[in-house]
């Protein structure tokens, strides 16, 4: 194997992104940090100085991969505001929920990697050492944005708001993961997109003619949301 020398904080990058061809090629438990050090030219013991574990290893590319997606999120609702638009308060959500779906189907395996079991949880110590203020946005956050946004233009009621966002995300990551494991299928990329705006669109009329019980919806949590509450607490 070649040795190669690198500059502080090129081995980290590289690694990931040896990982992530690693998980493209071979799935999120396919292969070890061993592999991944090989492919970059740098012994096994080289790459421990950057992470512990081949799970430290994949948590920190599941955080990149998740911010990478966020960003992705954002600039397509930023690419939503011209004429196409227009007085459709929903489009917004719409492009959120296409380009989720887009994603998942064309990077199956690195989309498995970010949602799939073994997500950190919190209070893990590896999934706090990279905290998600290192890659922003957090593509939860970018939808909590737009339906905060929705409401406040009168496309969603408020009382529709509470628990919506995983509402949503049902929706929109069941229809990335029928199409990803092959149990549905449509012809080519624009029906994907189009049943994805359909999924939406649904979703969306859905929540603002429900009829919310007086004793309201459950309020479901992730990793993300405790810890960005317990960040609020903290302030």
């Amino acid at each position: 194997m070649a040795r190669r020398n690198y500059h502080h904080g090129e081995l980290r990058a590289a690694l990931l992104d040896a990982a992530e061809a690693l998980v493209r090629e071979r799935g999120a438990d396919g292969w070890s940090l061993r592999e991944a050090s090989a492919r970059v030219g740098v012994s096994s013991s080289a790459a421990y100085h950057h992470f512990a574990s081949r799970d430290a290893l994949v948590r920190a590319l599941r955080q990149r991969v998740l911010g990478e997606l966020g960003e992705r999120l954002s600039q397509e609702v930023g690419r939503t505001a011209g004429p196409e638009a227009g007085a459709d308060h929903q489009w917004r959500l719409v492009a959120v929920g296409r380009t989720y779906v887009q994603w998942a189907v064309e990077d199956p395996s690195v989309a498995r990697l970010a949602f799939g079991a073994g997500a950190p949880a919190t209070g893990d110590p590896a999934s706090d050492s990279t905290s998600d203020a290192a890659t922003p946005p957090h593509p939860h956050d970018v939808l909590d944005a737009e339906l905060d946004r929705l409401v406040e233009v009168g496309g969603l009621p408020a009382a529709a708001r509470p628990g919506a966002d995983f509402v949503v995300w049902a929706a929109v990551h069941g229809l990335a993961t029928l199409l990803v494991d092959g149990l549905a299928r449509l012809d080519d990329p624009r029906a994907v997109a189009r049943e994805a705006e359909r999924v939406v669109r649904a979703v969306l009329t859905g929540l603002t003619h429900e009829a919310v019980p007086s004793q309201g919806w459950p309020t479901p949590h992730s990793a993300h949301t405790e810890r960005r509450t317990e960040r609020g607490a903290d302030k």
